[in-house]
């Protein structure tokens, strides 16, 4: 059973929704027929997003969603693939009264291999995707690669982002390693080519966690353009989002307009 029901307010517009036993908490900011739907990497939560939402909230409604099991939404009886991600954002997504415009799904790690997914598997849902930092590498299949890769990456970032990052590594709860072997099971070089809406592959210039070789084969499959964030690493949409904001938006043919 579908149920959107109101939450008491803790910034923007907030909701829940719930599909075939699993929640997303939705934050939505600004009005007007484009929507930028931000979706979050493992570990993470919609508040990573609060610069980005700042940035695209003038050109747009934004929505920034919590997965299940992370942030503030409900930890879900199983760990949702993320195949059954997607289809609890299209669910979403075909639920909710939107106006008329493009839908631009972003996602950021994880959640680029979710919005991939959604892309793939629900054609129509949304009009546009760019994946920040997709996930995985091929090469680095493993949850120890991985995490090698993000405390590596994670040298480059500032006290802002370690603080928040780890906060919201606690918030995602003691199931986090299922999560990963999730994330981790899931093939997004398969899906890349059946994407068919348009894309933008973002990464972080010292992103180790996502590297040149593998973004290159990414932006090649989706048949999109690659661009690269100077002197940032895999958390690039969170220490200062206004580089990447200023990609998408251009990507868009959208002027930024400073905040």
């Amino acid at each position: 059973m579908d149920d959107r029901a109101p939450t008491t307010p803790e910034e923007d517009r907030v909701t829940t929704f719930t599909h075939g036993g699993a929640q997303l908490v939705v934050a939505e900011r600004g009005t007007g027929g484009r929507t930028f739907l931000l979706v979050h990497g493992i570990g993470m939560g919609r508040r990573v997003f609060g610069d980005l939402v700042e940035q695209l909230s003038p050109h747009g409604r934004v929505v920034a969603v919590d997965l299940p099991g992370y942030g503030a939404a409900e930890e879900p009886i199983r760990i949702p693939t993320i195949e059954r991600l997607a289809d609890l954002l299209a669910a979403y997504l075909a639920a909710e009264d939107r106006p008329d415009g493009d839908t631009i799904a972003i996602g950021h790690s994880m959640g680029s291999q979710v919005v991939a997914e959604l892309a793939a598997r629900h054609p129509g849902a949304v009009d546009r995707v760019v994946l920040i930092g997709p996930t995985v590498d091929p090469a680095a299949r493993s949850a120890l690669a991985q995490l090698g890769r993000l405390a590596h990456d994670l040298l480059v970032e500032s006290p802002t982002v370690l603080l928040l990052g780890a906060r919201e590594y606690v918030r995602a709860g003691p199931h986090l390693r299922r999560k990963m072997r999730a994330m981790l099971v899931h093939r997004p070089e398969l899906v890349y080519p059946r994407v068919t809406v348009p894309g933008l592959v973002i990464r972080g210039e010292l992103d180790v966690v996502c590297p040149p070789a593998w973004c290159r084969q990414v932006a090649t499959a989706l048949r999109a353009p690659l661009v690269e964030i100077s002197g940032h690493g895999h958390e690039t949409m969170i220490r200062d989002a206004a580089p990447a904001a200023r990609a998408i938006l251009a990507d868009l043919g959208i002027q930024p307009v400073d905040t």
